[in-house]
C-alpha cells in the first residue's frame, strides 16, 4: 500500500542480463551531510503544540502522494501545507506520526542502494530523479526521527481506534488505513485536528514573516517584469503576462502560489479568471492577481490594476480611486483586537458610498449596509480579504470565532483586497461602466502598532501607479539574475 514496486517506463527497452549485471556495479556513493535547519526548532515547537492539544492520543499527518497529470506523467509535487508546517519536509508519500510520549516519527521513502535495480531502472530511482537523502541525513537536517516508509503500514495498524486522529483528505491510502471516516464521532475528531493546526497557523513567527517578506519581494519584482513588457500602444496576450511573471516565480521561488489571474478588459470582472487567453487593449484596464511561492512554500498574494495605455481615463480613475479609498480605510483600521468583520464592514461601506456617488446604488448607503440587504455586493462580490501564509487562503479550517468572526491579533498576516466589478451584461449600470473591473490587494502584517503593508514596494494610488508603469517601461525588461 505504502511501498509500491519500482515504476518503470512502458516505452523503454528491456534490460538484458548482461546490462543489468553491469549496471549494478562500479558506483561510488558519496555522503551528503546537511546541517540541521535553523527553523527545525520551530517545527518541533509546532508538533509539541499539536500533541498538547490532544493528550494521550496519536496524531497522523501525511504529506500526500504524487498526482497524475495524464497517463504516466505527474504534476510537479507540492506537499500538504500542514505537513510542511510541522516538519519542513517536502517528500511525497511521507507521513508524520506524533505519539503521546512526545516522540515524533517521520515515515519516508528509504534510499535504494546503488546495487539495486531501482537505482537505475525505476522512474523513482536516483539516475532518473537525482540523489535522495538517506533517512539518517533527513533526520539530521530536520531534527526529527525517521523510519522507512515500508514500516508505515504496521505503524498505522498499531494506532488504536478512538485514540488516533488523522488529517484527512491528503492521502487516500492513509485515510483508508486509519479510523474509517464513516461515523460522526470519527469525523468530528479528525476535523478538530485540522482546526487546531489551522489556528496554530494564525500567528506567524519571525521566521514565517521573513519567508512571506521574501515571497512578497519576489512578487514585486515579478510585477515590475510584467510592466516592462506591457506595451502601451498595442495588445499582448494575457498568457505572455502570466508567463513572464511565472519566469520570475520559478527563478526566485518555488513557483506561483496559485494560478495567476490576468484579466484584460472585461476579463477583470471575472473573479477567478485563469484561462488567460485574452489580449490587452490600449485604453482598457489590466487586472493582475499573482503571487510568488517561496522555497519554503509561503506565498504572496498581490493584485494590481493598471491602465494599459499608461493613463487612467477619468471614469476608470474614479472607479479605481473608490477601490483605493476602500482598501486604505481597511488597512488603517487594522490592529490587534479589531474584529475581522469590522475590517470587512469598513471596506464595504466605502465601496457602497462610492457606488452611491456613481449613481448606481438603488438604496441609501445605510440601507445597503444592513445585513438583510447588502445589495452593494452585486458589484463588490467578495469579502475584504483572508489570512495568508503557507497557503494562499491560510488557516481556512480555523473556527469562525478565531477567524472570520474573531479579533485580529499581533502576528496575523492577511490580505486587504476590495474590488468593484461591473459585468458587461449588467443593464443596471451605465454602458460606459460595463466591463470595468478593479481590485487592489496587499499583504498586511498585524503589529502592536497597527498594520504594516508588506507589499508597499508596489504603488497603490492611481497617480503613483501611472508613474510606476512609466518608470518600468523606461527601464526595460531584464532577465532575472
Amino acid at each position: 500500500m505504502f511501498n509500491e514496486e519500482p515504476r518503470t517506463e512502458s516505452h523503454d527497452p528491456d534490460y538484458p542480463d548482461q546490462l543489468l549485471e553491469f549496471m549494478r556495479t562500479g558506483w561510488r556513493d558519496d555522503p551528503v551531510p546537511l546541517p540541521e535547519r535553523p527553523e527545525a526548532v520551530l517545527h518541533a515547537g509546532r508538533r509539541a503544540a499539536v500533541s498538547a492539544a490532544f493528550p494521550g492520543e496519536i496524531v497522523v499527518v501525511p504529506s500526500g502522494p504524487e498526482r497524475t497529470r495524464a497517463n504516466d506523467t505527474a504534476y510537479l509535487f507540492r506537499p500538504g501545507s500542514d505537513f510542511v508546517y510541522l516538519t519542513g519536509d517536502h517528500e511525497p508519500g511521507s507521513v508524520l506520526i506524533l505519539h503521546p510520549s512526545g516522540d515524533a516519527v517521520l515515515y519516508s521513502k528509504a534510499r535504494a542502494p546503488r546495487e539495486s535495480d531501482e537505482f537505475f531502472r525505476s522512474r523513482d530511482g536516483e539516475l532518473w530523479v537525482g540523489r535522495r537523502q538517506t533517512l539518517d541525513e533527513k533526520a539530521d537536517e530536520l531534527a526529527l526521527r525517521t523510519a522507512p516508509l515500508a514500516d508505515l503500514a504496521a505503524a498505522l495498524a498499531d494506532c488504536p481506534p478512538g485514540r488516533t486522529r488523522v488529517l484527512r483528505g491528503i492521502d487516500p491510502a492513509v485515510d483508508r488505513a486509519i479510523l474509517p471516516y464513516d461515523t460522526e464521532e470519527a469525523g468530528a475528531r479528525d476535523r478538530a485536528l485540522a482546526t487546531v493546526i489551522a489556528e496554530l497557523k494564525l500567528v506567524k513567527d519571525e521566521w514565517e514573516i521573513a519567508q512571506l517578506r521574501a515571497a512578497i519581494d519576489a512578487t514585486v519584482r515579478g510585477f515590475e517584469d510584467v510592466a516592462r513588457i506591457l506595451p502601451a500602444d498595442r495588445g499582448v496576450s494575457e498568457r505572455l503576462v502570466e508567463g513572464v511573471f511565472g519566469l520570475r516565480a520559478r527563478h526566485d521561488g518555488n513557483g506561483v502560489g496559485y494560478s495567476s489571474i490576468v484579466g484584460a478588459g472585461a476579463h477583470a470582472t471575472i473573479l477567478h479568471w485563469v484561462h488567460n487567453h485574452g489580449t490587452t487593449v490600449p485604453g482598457e484596464l489590466l487586472l493582475m492577481d499573482m503571487g510568488v511561492e517561496g522555497h519554503h512554500l509561503y506565498t504572496a498574494d498581490i493584485t494590481r490594476t493598471v491602465p494599459v495605455s499608461g493613463t487612467f481615463t477619468p471614469l476608470q480613475r474614479q472607479v479605481y480611486d473608490i477601490v483605493y479609498a476602500s482598501q486604505q480605510a481597511g488597512i488603517e483600521v487594522i490592529k490587534p483586537g479589531v474584529n475581522f468583520r469590522d475590517v470587512h464592514l469598513t471596506c464595504m461601506r466605502v465601496l457602497a458610498e462610492g457606488l452611491d456617488s456613481l449613481g448606481i446604488l438603488p438604496v441609501t448607503v445605510d440601507e445597503a449596509m444592513k445585513p438583510d440587504s447588502t445589495v452593494y455586493r452585486r458589484w463588490s462580490l467578495h469579502g475584504f480579504g483572508h489570512m495568508l501564509g503557507i497557503d494562499v487562503h491560510d488557516c481556512a479550517r480555523a473556527a469562525k470565532d478565531k477567524y472570520r468572526e474573531g479579533d485580529l491579533a499581533e502576528g496575523y498576516v492577511l490580505t486587504v483586497e476590495p474590488g468593484l466589478y461591473f459585468q458587461p451584461e449588467d443593464d443596471l449600470v451605465p454602458a460606459e461602466l460595463r466591463g470595468i473591473g478593479v481590485r487592489i490587494e496587499d499583504d498586511v502584517l498585524v503589529t502592536a502598532d497597527g498594520a504594516v503593508n508588506l507589499s508597499a514596494g508596489l504603488p497603490r494610488r492611481s497617480d503613483e501607479v501611472e508613474a510606476w508603469l512609466a518608470a518600468q517601461r523606461e527601464a526595460g525588461f531584464r532577465l532575472p539574475g
